[in-house]
């Protein structure tokens, strides 16, 4: 709820001070309606009041002025914020969360076996070990190459471990610099546009249609089969595309990444290709923008051990910056990242890496395609549910998000109704830019017993 504005009326007296009357003078009141003689009439008025004088400390340091960009909180605290306040409201409600993508099922034993074996080590002289290198221990460097990009042409030295793929977002914007120009899908993971905001890449937000300026949206949308028409895009420094995609859920199809790379290639641009959701593609689409060829010219790679083995609290993903993209002037782009990650990062927890080193092995691949697994059979439930009641239904196939359409609804309204009538969170679309209006993201990451729940209670509101 929001909070009272300071500028509120104010009741005031003319005559003397104003004090509430109690129950009593109240019940005195409705049973006379003579007034006392000799009592002067008390006139109110409402008048606005000054807001209150500000008294605290003040340092001479302006507030950077990128942050007042910003338009209000970060999609997803925004929503904790909501849920909270549902549950503020209505205590005993048994509130099913499927709007933050965030794993739910235990990791499984062969990954945290190497974890707890390798902390334990760390109490032992032998097993001890301080700072790592920055870019990560160079088994598990090794073992992302193998694993993921075998026959591509990328070697150990061009991975960059990290603490997760959002994060590398953020340091490949400190990479780019406040000049940079980029172009983002829209609907898109709002990481990439608030991190260019921060950074000072963009001007003012234009409320009127909801984008910042200097900022290329590439409206994806079910009539473009959620790819852009390239064709109408302006040229920008940098290109951030997700696929599969998140919140649509749509995979690029390798002739539409291969379009993608020509356009990159064609304007002098680099592609930031965020491939989170890789393992959840069922079909012959790209795992990899390295898969297209050239592609090593013009992009870059971040990935995440999250929504595979359920790191998202562990905290372990990579960067993939090949040597052959260059900047305008020649010098690699891969030296510039590894000064950043050597100036603001430490190195991924050795403890986490020993969990991606045993991810990566047979037994670990093998239980990270179950997880995912898992979480693919929550969304068939989802899909099921929505099309059952009539809904246009996308995504779902490739990615772990259900993307679906309320035509002519506002997709906050929706959110908001969804939660009051069925305890159910979702995301709504325009969470994600002005090209998600009219949709909610629903995820697919829960028990089982809770997505069949929420199933029940969507069916029950929209039959």
């Amino acid at each position: 709820m929001a909070a009272a504005p300071t500028n509120a009326p104010a009741i005031t007296a003319s005559s003397s001070s104003f004090v509430s009357p109690s129950p009593f003078s109240l019940k005195a009141s409705r049973t006379s309606h003579r007034r006392p003689a000799g009592r002067m009439p008390v006139t109110v008025r409402c008048v606005s009041s000054p807001p209150a004088a500000d008294t605290s400390y003040k340092t001479s340091v302006p507030r950077n002025a990128n942050m007042a960009k910003l338009q209000a909180g970060y999609l997803f605290p925004e929503i904790a914020r909501r849920r909270a306040a549902h549950l503020q409201k209505y205590p005993d409600a048994k509130i099913i969360s499927l709007g933050i993508g965030d794993t739910t099922e235990p990791i499984p034993d062969v990954i945290t076996n190497a974890m707890a074996e390798r902390a334990h080590a760390l109490s032992t002289i032998d097993g001890y070990s301080g700072y790592g290198a920055e870019q990560g221990e160079k088994k598990l460097r090794a073992a992302i190459a193998a694993t993921y990009y075998a026959d591509l042409g990328i070697e150990d030295s061009d991975i960059f471990v990290s603490d997760g793929a959002k994060c590398d977002i953020s340091r490949l914007q400190v990479l780019f610099g406040s000049n940079a120009t980029i172009a983002v899908q829209d609907p898109s993971y709002p990481a990439y546009v608030d991190s260019s905001v921060i950074m000072g890449q963009t001007d003012l937000y234009q409320q009127d249609v909801q984008k910042y300026g200097n900022i290329e949206y590439m409206r994806c949308n079910p009539e473009n089969g959620f790819f852009p028409d390239l064709s109408t895009v302006q040229r920008t420094d940098i290109i951030f595309f997700c696929s599969p995609n998140n919140p649509t859920g749509a995979a690029a199809s390798w002739d539409q990444l291969t379009k993608l790379v020509k356009f990159a290639k064609d304007n002098g641009s680099i592609i930031v290709y965020d491939s989170a959701y890789a393992m959840y593609i069922s079909d012959d689409s790209p795992k990899s923008i390295f898969e297209i060829p050239g592609a090593r010219e013009v992009a870059i790679e971040t990935a995440s051990f999250s929504k595979y083995a359920g790191f998202t609290g562990v905290r372990l993903g990579w960067t993939v910056v090949p040597k052959e993209l260059l900047f305008s002037d020649g010098h690699p782009v891969a030296k510039d990242f590894n000064r950043i990650v050597c100036t603001c990062f430490n190195g991924a927890s050795n403890i986490a890496q020993a969990g991606g080193l045993a991810c990566l092995s047979p037994e670990g691949l093998k239980a990270m395609r179950d997880v995912v697994g898992f979480y693919k059979e929550n969304t068939e439930i989802i899909v099921d549910t929505f099309t059952s009641l009539g809904f246009n239904v996308y995504g779902a196939k490739n990615a772990p998000y259900v993307w679906v359409h309320f035509p002519g609804r506002n997709s906050w309204d929706v959110f908001a109704e969804i939660l009051e009538k069925a305890n159910v969170v979702t995301t709504p679309g325009s969470g994600f830019g002005p090209g998600g209006e009219g949709f909610v993201r629903v995820s697919a990451f829960g028990h089982r017993e809770n997505i069949i729940e929420a199933a029940r209670r969507l069916k029950q509101l929209y039959k």
